[in-house]
């Protein structure tokens, strides 16, 4: 049976069983909801800690009237409507509108990126969504195939010493895994330096083994910690003999240079690629090709100069200076 939304009749059976001490897990069998969309019903339509029918209503209508007068809000102001439908052929995202339309309403918002976003979802706004860098007007979650399997004795990075927050010291790594294709097993794990921006990379036959291949890499590398996302490939973190540091849960951009390696990587292997179709020879030499690459900054340095401390090497000739005139 498809989800149905809470009534008032389904509050009031909700508020008896709850009053009578009953469990989530057994409303559940009573009213056909999940735990979680009854969890989600008293937390978000209690008020002062009690949960109370008639208030839980009007608070559920309430929450829902100001969804919808915030879509038609765009509808009915044609100024906005057109600043908005101006800014995305400009390439502009939801976010970019709503915070520049703030800044420019003296620090008050005028409209939420949400809003727009559900205004693209419509008929009026679907004719600008190829505008937006994804060509989507909603971002759907994914949905969960089980139980996340939670990383034991993880270390989150805002106890990360300061002076590898501040990448003043070498060896000190990222690591993730290179997104590919459904069908293939076969991952690219990869390894770069906070500080030089020096990237690694092996192949892994499968998500499991990649803490192997990390190992591997760190190690040949004289690695002295690392920082990894919360996928299920690093719950064996504790294999690596060096300090491990965790992103947070969705935050990539905390790892944000290994992110950025894997993005300049894409060069090279585009997306939906498949890695057979890349030999061990042919990964080392894009890597090598990165990694001698200038980068800005690093003050138009490479990686691999600055990471194993080599000299520049010069190839411009020393410019001579030349005299205007000839000796008469």
């Amino acid at each position: 049976m498809g989800y149905q939304h809470f009534n008032l009749h389904s509050r009031n059976e909700l508020s008896v069983l709850l009053n009578k001490g009953y469990s989530l897990r057994d409303i559940t069998k009573v009213l056909g909801k999940s735990p979680s969309s009854i969890s989600r019903e008293v937390n978000n339509n209690k008020v002062n800690g009690v949960y109370v029918p008639d208030k839980a209503e009007y608070k559920a209508y309430f929450r829902r009237y100001r969804a919808k007068s915030q879509c038609m809000k765009i509808n009915v102001n044609l100024w906005l409507e057109n600043y908005i439908e101006e800014k995305l052929t400009l390439r502009w995202t939801p976010e970019q509108i709503a915070g520049r339309l703030k800044l420019e309403n003296g620090d008050t918002a005028v409209i939420s990126p949400k809003s727009i976003y559900n205004w693209l979802g419509t008929a009026r706004g679907s004719g600008f969504v190829k505008y937006l860098p994804y060509k989507k007007p909603y971002r759907k979650k994914k949905k969960s195939k089980g139980k996340k399997e939670i990383i034991k004795n993880r270390v989150f990075i805002e106890d990360r010493p300061a002076f590898i927050n501040n990448r003043s010291r070498l060896k000190d790594f990222e690591a993730d895994v290179l997104g590919t294709t459904k069908q293939e097993a076969t991952r690219l794990a990869g390894i770069a330096d906070r500080q030089a921006r020096y990237l690694a990379i092996k192949k892994a036959p499968r998500l499991k083994e990649a803490m192997t291949a990390y190992d591997a890499m760190l190690k040949s590398l004289d690695g002295l910690s690392a920082t990894l996302d919360n996928g299920p490939e690093n719950a064996h973190h504790e294999q690596l003999d060096i300090p491990v540091f965790f992103c947070h849960p969705y935050s990539s951009w905390e790892k944000g240079t290994i992110e950025n390696s894997f993005q300049r990587l894409r060069r090279f292997i585009p997306k939906k690629s498949k890695l057979s179709n890349y030999t061990d020879e042919q990964l080392s030499a894009i890597v090598n090709l990165m990694n001698n690459t200038p980068r800005k900054c690093l003050g138009y340095k490479t990686p691999q100069e600055v990471f194993f401390n080599e000299p520049i090497q010069f190839t411009i000739p020393k410019i001579q200076s030349v005299g205007c005139c000839a000796s008469g």
